[in-house]
């Protein structure tokens, strides 16, 4: 039973990290990479690592992709402004 519990864990690992790879929009990306860090919480646990999966579970499935999705915001927004708005640095 806990060998196909970890082969299903596996294999949903795998398929959430081919989704966010293939994710082209980059703020879709983030949310996509959200769910692949709970997947990984998951397979921490049942791997019986539930101070990692409890780690992941704080920086993948929410530090990291709320990162992202600001760099996102704040380079649509640059590149949004008008030419003479923009800083010459």
């Amino acid at each position: 039973m806990s060998d196909a519990l970890i082969v299903a864990a596996l294999l949903l690992t795998a398929f959430m990290a081919t989704a966010v790879v293939l994710t082209r929009d980059p703020a879709r990306q983030a949310i996509v990479l959200s769910g692949y860090g709970l997947v990984l919480a998951v397979l921490f646990v049942v791997l019986q690592a539930p101070d990692v999966a409890m780690s992941q579970t704080g920086v993948g499935t929410v530090v990291v992709p709320l990162i992202v999705m600001l760099a996102v915001h704040a380079i649509r927004r640059h590149h949004t402004r008008e030419p003479d708005e923009r800083d010459d640095s």
